[in-house]
């Protein structure tokens, strides 16, 4: 196999980790209960169409709404708006031109996006190592414990497509080609914010290696660089409001788009606070305050270690961006485990690690048996005492 082009190789990896968990589904689905979507034991096709496939349906037929919906007390509820229009709308127009539905077509693009992103990852991580361990790093992608998200009717899929096709251009320096893709990553899932961040301290970080006091002529960006750069800067702060100002000028509220994405905890935005309002709940008032900073700490770890610091400047950079936008932004609940999709440039520094074909292997296996346990525990429908369940 070895022999065979690069691109039918990845292929072949992101298709064999797909039915692997197509089986993992179909297992789960064969024991699904009752449920708020459809009768007991479920096919495949209906089994992955549910929690927030089902937004992304209504917000494909139904669109966004003007006023936002609110209950007794004023508090808004639960609504499309929580979900960027790339890929709804995209299903529409799938299924405006083959008739298939709405989930199917949204299913359609999720599987196609996936592939293609697992595509691009390599020509990524080509960019920084070897065939072989690239190829890795791609298997590494392909069977993390919530890749099953990547053949479900959600937006992942196709925002890793555009994320990693823009950390390409911007390894590349390619900066102007790079606007368009960042302006549909933008639109797909809230990754512009960290993008627009990670640009904007690789922009100072090539000024202080342009005009710096220890600067390098052979690391130096040209003033056209330079320029493109920050005009990519410039653009991406714009797209990533793009969103959030779109809901406000819809609806008449400014905060509509942030009051929307509390509506599915009940809270009010503060920075940081929910870390440590869960590490109080999970490990109790005086551990649970020292947990956000002995995570904060582990992840700095991981970040200075050899085969992370081999990464390059862009990918660490967009690493610690998107991880310190979780930290001020994020309510940690179960959906966390797949917000860290878009840290996918680690599992280049897992297969740089070691070249044993024992580690490696025992990646994958560990991953395979994690999704078992993510499919079983999050995705499949467990009524919780209070009611609902967790999200997956």
């Amino acid at each position: 196999m070895a022999a065979w082009p690069w691109w039918l190789q990845v292929s072949l990896v992101f298709v064999a980790a797909r039915l692997v968990s197509a089986a993992i589904f179909v297992a789960a689905a064969i024991h699904q209960g009752t449920n708020p979507w459809f009768p007991p034991a479920p096919d495949y096709w209906n089994f992955i169409t549910i929690w927030d496939g089902r937004w992304y349906q209504k917000a494909a037929e139904s669109g966004y709404p003007s006023v936002l919906p609110v209950d007794q007390n004023g508090v808004v509820k639960e609504n499309t708006w929580a979900f960027y229009a790339l890929f709804p709308f995209l299903g529409r127009g799938v299924s405006a031109i083959t008739g298939l539905g709405t989930l199917p077509s949204l299913t359609l693009i999720a599987m196609v996006a996936g592939l293609g992103a697992a595509l691009v990852i390599y020509r990524l991580f080509r960019e920084l190592a070897g065939r072989r361990t690239a190829m890795w790093g791609v298997v590494f992608v392909s069977t993390f414990p919530i890749a099953p998200i990547l053949q479900v009717p959600y937006a992942e899929s196709l925002n890793l497509l555009l994320l990693a096709a823009s950390l390409l251009l911007v390894v590349r320096q390619q900066y102007l080609a790079a606007v368009p893709v960042v302006i549909l990553m933008c639109f797909s899932r809230p990754t512009g914010v960290p993008f627009a961040a990670m640009l904007g301290m690789l922009l100072l970080w090539r000024l202080w290696q342009r005009f710096g006091p220890s600067r390098s002529s052979s690391a130096a960006a040209s003033n056209g660089k330079l320029l493109s750069l920050a005009g990519l800067v410039v653009i991406t702060g714009i797209a990533a409001l793009a969103w959030p100002a779109i809901a406000w000028v819809v609806t008449g509220d400014p905060a509509a788009y942030t009051r929307t994405e509390t509506a599915w905890r009940g809270d009010s935005l503060v920075p940081f606070k929910p870390w440590f309002d869960t590490g109080r709940m999970l490990f109790g008032p005086v551990l649970g305050v020292l947990a956000p900073f002995v995570f904060t700490g582990l992840f700095v770890l991981v970040m200075i270690s050899k085969p992370v610091r081999a990464l390059g400047t862009e990918l660490r950079l967009w690493c610690a961006s998107y991880m310190g936008y979780l930290l001020v932004f994020l309510h940690p609940q179960t959906s966390t485990f797949r917000m860290l999709l878009p840290l996918f440039p680690l599992a280049l520094g897992a297969a740089m690690l070691s070249k044993s074909r024992a580690y490696r292997g025992t990646v994958v296996v560990m991953f395979l048996l994690l999704q078992v346990v993510w499919v079983v525990w999050l995705w499949a429908w467990a009524q919780l005492p209070g009611g609902g369940d967790y999200p997956p």
